[in-house]
């Protein structure tokens, strides 16, 4: 640190990477340089992000000694090398998921950031709205009962046509699984991280729309829970009219309780008697949902709050050593990368496949770094 100041650097400057970018100023960070698929990219993308300078390329950006954080936002092949080499240079992490383009790799970069002792976060950000902590903390507290039923799903509609084209459908470029490591991995964790239930075992259907592709456009995934639980989801990027619907229930004996992320200023409860929607009011929510409410009930918060909240927990760990509650680490970076592998299992051999280590999975919201 420099006075006492984040010194931050961004290696990959596309959508994702401007996002980092404002939320990294936000927690008043020094943006101190960003790099790009080129030199003319980087130049290009410092002005526009704000930052002190331009590298050469992502492999001197990890390496530079007056950088405290790396944010890694370039395509899913190069988180892992990128990752490796931060975590060698002493730096504190945040790395886009998946980690790795398989399990292996993400158990390696698990490895690494122990080693390096230095902070690794992943940005499962769902997990900061407000209306999530609520949801988390009825079931936590024994409101809603015991958990019977986990379901919902995450649909998008960004490659509903065949011409439509991104890196992501390279399997090279983007891993064995597009679109549940890239979707999928989200509802997941947001799942495990409401209900604290781990999924154990998955049934899996794969579908893909576009062969030209190869990796999957759709799935369809049962599962079972180490807390006798049972669940659903679909998961797609081929939805017309589903920009980025991540929808969550969770059916308990007491009450059900619904987020819907294109409407996070609510969460849906359901009882025998009535239903109602509670709204995001910071004198109305437990105190970890408060924490998060930065805006007086009727003013929207909404994903850009969430990733502020997340880089700045991130960079408080940074500096204390200590992680805020429920800050996604490494850890559950390759616990996605663990059920993805388990889902195209299942997908191949047509059968239920269990989710490896399952056990030895992270409880919810783990405070060490």
């Amino acid at each position: 640190m420099s006075g006492g100041v984040v010194r931050a650097a961004i290696a990959g400057t596309g959508f994702i990477g401007s996002v980092h970018a404002r939320s990294s100023r936000l927690a008043g960070a020094r943006l101190v340089g960003v790099a790009a698929s080129s030199p003319e990219r980087a130049t290009l993308a410092a002005a526009a992000l704000g930052a002190e300078r331009a590298f050469e390329s992502s492999e001197e950006l990890v390496q530079a000694p007056d950088i405290d954080v790396v944010h890694i936002c370039t395509p899913n092949h190069l988180h892992l090398p990128l990752a490796e080499a931060a975590l060698a240079a002493g730096k504190h992490v945040i790395c886009e998921k998946p980690l790795a383009l398989d399990e292996e790799g993400a158990e390696s970069l698990v490895a690494s950031a122990a080693e390096a002792g230095t902070v690794a976060a992943v940005p499962f950000v769902y997990r900061y709205h407000p209306m999530v902590r609520e949801a988390r903390d009825r079931i936590a507290t024994g409101k809603s009962g015991a958990i019977r039923l986990i379901h919902g799903g995450y649909l998008q509609d960004w490659l509903l046509k065949p011409e439509d084209d991104n890196w992501r459908v390279n399997g090279q470029l983007g891993g064995a699984s597009r679109a549940f490591a890239d979707i999928g991995s989200h509802w997941c964790d947001l799942a495990e991280f409401v209900s604290g239930h781990r999924i154990t075992r998955v049934s899996a259907r794969l579908y893909v729309s576009v062969p030209a592709r190869v990796t999957e456009d759709a799935v369809i995934v049962q599962f079972e829970t180490d807390r006798g639980a049972v669940g659903s989801a679909v998961i797609s990027q081929i939805s017309a009219g589903r920009k980025n619907r991540l929808l969550l229930e969770i059916d308990a004996a007491e009450e059900a309780l619904e987020f819907n992320q294109e409407e996070p200023e609510s969460l849906w409860v359901g009882r025998r008697e009535h239903a109602t929607l509670l709204k995001r009011d910071p004198a109305m929510l437990s105190p970890a949902a408060a924490r998060l409410a930065t805006l007086p009930a009727g003013h929207p918060q909404g994903y850009g709050d969430c990733f502020d909240a997340f880089v700045a927990d991130t960079y408080a760990a940074s500096v204390t050593g200590e992680a805020p509650d429920g800050l996604p680490v490494f850890q559950d970076g390759l616990r996605a990368a663990r059920i993805t592998s388990a889902v195209l299992a299942s997908a191949r051999t047509e059968s239920w496949v269990d989710v490896p280590d399952a056990a030895a999975a992270l409880t919810a919201g783990r405070t060490d770094v």
